[in-house]
């Protein structure tokens, strides 16, 4: 199983972009067939250090992971969406 970490750092973290952004990254829920969990969280703490969004999704290998990134909802639909609204994105992904 690989966990793939996501970090966002939103332009305008406003109240309703920080929502509208959440709930298009749930929308992968059942669109994305690679995905066998996802979960996304707005930070609380707010510190000069932290993102605003956080995704965490698993997939089964390394080929599921190549998979979700060139699969036609994310690359078309998410992908141009958080490139368009984040100032900075960063990812980490791993063997759990």
């Amino acid at each position: 199983m690989i966990t793939h970490i996501v970090l966002f750092k939103l332009a305008d973290p406003t109240p309703a972009n920080l929502a509208a952004t959440r709930d298009l990254l749930l929308s992968m829920e059942g669109k994305v067939p690679q995905l066998r969990h996802l979960e996304v969280g707005v930070d609380l703490v707010r510190s000069d250090r932290s993102y605003d969004i956080a995704l965490v999704s698993r997939v089964d290998s390394l080929d599921e992971l190549k998979a979700y990134q060139v699969d036609p909802y994310h690359a078309g639909t998410i992908l141009p969406h958080m490139r368009s609204v984040c100032s900075a994105i960063v990812a980490a992904d791993y063997e759990s």
